[in-house]
């Protein structure tokens, strides 16, 4: 087995084996095979190349050095530490299997041993993620309320004090840049970050409040070891921020920023990508956005639970792709430590440092000198790992059973916050999971898939049994005092075979063939209101709401198009108004570049309205009151069409569900009818 030095990052002295007193050079010839075999295996051994022939020409034992990171030496004593426990963990597991092998009896000394050492294997498998696990490539989201858009490219451009977030000042009291850093803007046109952002809120009206968030900061950690190990510089990592951003925040104004180093000194190349809140134009639809406001121009971004969770799956990809270190952003881990926690740690440490300090320049010994949270202490007073073994031990199914009953709980949760009703609460949880519920000597039971016992709500915490479920319900509907739907509104058959087929089980059939029941009612009662008996009438009828449809749908788009224009065109005509005697200001200034420094805002919103007017050749400028007449104009015309449409939206897909159901009906009558 070759042996491996293990050494702390070194001067630039320490690759040479000899004090620098070399005063003769000796030239030879190589291939380029040879040129990189050996830059390879110099590379490989962590040598250079000079030391590396030295070392072969006076026959001296070449070993490879592993170079460990400043600060990484007491991460390597622990890993050093944990490796002897953990070999003499499996020493004591092999003495107990021998004990079992060689028909040892099972007492409850040999019990107790064994959980100990469960224990401690636990805490060696725990230990190295407290060292790792918050090192690779992270996501972290930031929302800001600050309407300086400047102080955020200040913050990414000047060093900044990493507990108070005060800007640190040179000996002049100036701002001191970073050391290093990369900065690039998107979509920002040929104005700033800052200026970009505030003509948005100007143009469509939006981020005036005080509560109203005004940006959002994504920053992408990476891990300290793909510097060394995969090839990771600052460069590429902006080129991979950047890529993010086009490909994540599309419209939005954006700073990406690249910093060499964390704050926490960790050597971890990171990623700010900062976007202002309003989209400038449209995109397109991704199948990750939920709602209108996440592709349409003028609405703000929204980093709702699903949004994040894709960026996370982004991020995944991205360190995937460029063979980077990575973990599971999605599932988190168990020892995670929160933003709070961290801080907490960072600010007691600190302080503990500080007071031991003032103990030894005393002639005190510190009785602490490693600072721990109360959850930190809280954590390892028990062992998870070895009290769900032992409950394992007695029950070979118990953690089966214990998962079963956690996704039994969040599948009750997500149901009972939408039903008004005992019987809308057990409908909507057969139709979405095909679990049964039943009622029996005032308690609760529910029988997922695969199962032929009950679960009772007992087994499943107080807030499950039946007086928590009726209250809930009861809230819900005390909330919603109006139906959920329309008396007249119908639903779709469900294929009873094609279900079955599924795996459901004879409660969900009961179910559905009671729900059909109920959908057919409704169908007959609809169509009789209708008068639309006949099918001919029915398909007429479809047809002429199916014109009416995309008439409406065509003139309220018209009018929507002729809104937006009056819209922009009223905001260019405010601002021109408003900023004009600033232009005028500035062709008298005595200080020309002074003065449009100080008034940049201004004077860009003057000349962006100029361009447009220029753009659309606009030449004398329209009352404010006469395009506010007209726009009013315009929405009274628009509510018109759109009442149209949405009436006969709500009407044509009511007739379309009915013919779809009469025909499913009758379709599955025949079978019934041939089989008889």
């Amino acid at each position: 087995m070759t042996k491996t030095n293990v050494q702390p990052i070194p001067s630039n002295s320490q690759h040479h084996d000899t004090p620098n007193n070399k005063t003769h050079i000796i030239k030879f010839r190589v291939t380029a095979e040879e040129k990189t075999s050996l830059e390879l295996t110099c590379k490989l051994l962590n040598l250079s190349l000079s030391t590396f022939i030295r070392r072969a020409i006076h026959n001296v034992k070449i070993e490879k050095t592993v170079i460990v990171a400043g600060g990484g030496e007491e991460t390597l004593t622990a890993v050093s530490t944990l490796l002897a426990q953990c070999s003499k963990v499996g020493g004591n597991l092999n003495q107990l299997a021998r004990h079992f092998n060689s028909g040892g009896a099972d007492t409850e000394q040999i019990r107790a041993k064994l959980l100990d050492e469960l224990a401690d294997l636990t805490a060696f498998r725990s230990a190295p993620r407290k060292f790792w696990v918050n090192c690779m490539a992270t996501l972290k989201h930031i929302a800001s309320k600050n309407s300086d858009y400047t102080a955020i490219e200040a913050y990414l451009i000047y060093q900044h004090d990493e507990f108070t977030g005060k800007q640190l000042l040179d000996e002049h009291g100036r701002p001191k840049l970073r050391d290093s850093y990369l900065l690039d803007t998107r979509e920002c046109g040929a104005f700033s970050f800052a200026t970009a952002c505030l003509l948005a809120n100007r143009k469509y009206g939006k981020n005036t409040q005080h509560g109203d968030i005004k940006s959002h900061q994504y920053i992408i950690s990476f891990d300290p070891r793909d510097a060394a190990d995969n090839g990771l510089t600052t460069e590429k990592a902006q080129a991979l921020g950047l890529k993010f951003c086009e490909e994540n925040f599309p419209g939005h104004p954006a700073i990406v920023c690249t910093h060499p180093d964390g704050h926490n000194r960790s050597g971890n190349i990171h990623v700010h990508i900062v976007i202002g809140s309003i989209r400038t134009r449209e995109v397109e639809r991704k199948p990750y956005m939920q709602k209108p406001r996440d592709w349409l121009e003028g609405m703000k971004h929204s980093s709702t639970a699903q949004t994040m969770r894709h960026l996370r799956v982004e991020v995944m990809e991205l360190c995937e792709g460029a063979g980077l270190y990575q973990i599971d952003l999605l599932n988190g881990s168990k020892e995670r430590v929160s933003e709070a926690e961290y801080w907490a740690r960072r600010r007691g440490q600190l302080k503990l440092d500080r007071e031991n300090a003032a103990l030894t320049a005393a002639g005190q010994q510190p009785r602490q000198k490693k600072f721990e949270t109360v959850k930190v202490a809280c954590r390892g007073e028990a062992p998870p790992f070895a009290a769900q073994t032992a409950r394992s031990l007695k029950s070979p199914t118990g953690a089966f059973v214990a998962s079963q009953t956690r996704t039994l709980r969040k599948q009750i949760s997500s149901v009972l916050y939408r039903a008004t009703s005992f019987e809308d609460f057990s409908d909507k949880f057969m139709q979405q999971y095909g679990i049964a519920v039943k009622e029996s000597r005032g308690q609760l039971s529910f029988l997922p898939a695969g199962r032929t016992k009950f679960i009772r709500a007992k087994h499943l915490g107080d807030k499950f049994d039946k007086a928590e479920v009726l209250a809930a319900l009861n809230a819900n509907a005390e909330r919603k005092p109006k139906a959920q739907f329309k008396q007249d509104t119908i639903g779709k058959l469900i294929d009873i075979q094609s279900r079955m087929t599924e795996g459901k089980g004879i409660g969900y059939k009961r179910w559905i063939t009671k729900y059909n029941l109920k959908v057919m009612a409704q169908t007959v009662q609809l169509l009789h209101e209708k008068g639309l008996t006949d099918e001919d009438a029915l398909n007429q009828r479809i047809t002429e709401l199916e014109t009416k449809y995309h008439d409406s749908l065509a003139v309220v788009k018209d009018l929507e198009g002729r809104m937006k224009a009056n819209n922009e065109l009223r905001y260019h005509v405010a601002a021109y108004a408003s900023t004009k005697s600033v232009a005028q200001q500035l062709k008298t200034a005595k200080r020309p570049a002074a003065f449009e420094e100080q008034h940049r805002a201004e004077l860009t919103g003057y000349r962006a309205a100029a361009a447009y007017f220029k753009a659309n050749s606009i030449t004398k400028l329209p009352s404010p009151k006469k395009l506010e007449a007209e726009y009013a104009q315009l929405a009274s015309e628009k509510a018109k069409f759109y009442e149209q449409y949405k009436e006969a939206k709500e009407e044509l897909l009511k007739l379309k569900t009915a013919k779809q159901n009469v025909a499913s009906y009758f379709r599955e009558e025949e079978p019934a009818q041939q089989e008889r």
